[in-house]
């Protein structure tokens, strides 16, 4: 079995569901605190491939930065959004789950499901 890494916030309440559903079915798996340990460049275009997603696709909406960098009525590049996002972690979705070359967005968490 490939290795489990979730990207995580630890206050977020989906990012808790998750992990707690992951400890209680026993699984073995690593947090990774995106605000401590931010997502390179490499690292966040890697895990939206392997969801097939693109940067703009991942943000968090109704995040002040969202607001304060009037992302809505910006037309911002792919590229731009995703070196927005590595500066202002608040704009990533949250949690991603990872396992090999699968990865997910676990929001609803009941998407969990998905990656085993």
């Amino acid at each position: 079995m490939s290795k489990i890494t979730i990207y995580e916030k630890p206050t977020c309440t989906t990012c808790r569901k998750v992990v707690k559903a992951l400890d209680e079915a026993g699984v073995d798996f690593e947090k990774v605190n995106y605000y401590i340990k931010p997502f390179t460049k490499t690292k966040l275009q890697s895990l939206l491939k392997k969801m097939k997603m693109k940067p703009s696709e991942l943000l968090r909406k109704n995040e002040k930065a969202y607001k304060d960098l009037d992302m809505k009525n910006k037309n911002y590049t792919e590229d731009r959004v995703l070196d927005l996002m590595i500066k202002n972690p608040d704009l990533v979705q949250r949690p991603i789950i990872e396992r090999g070359e699968k990865t997910i967005l676990a929001r609803p968490p009941e998407r969990l499901k998905e990656i085993f």
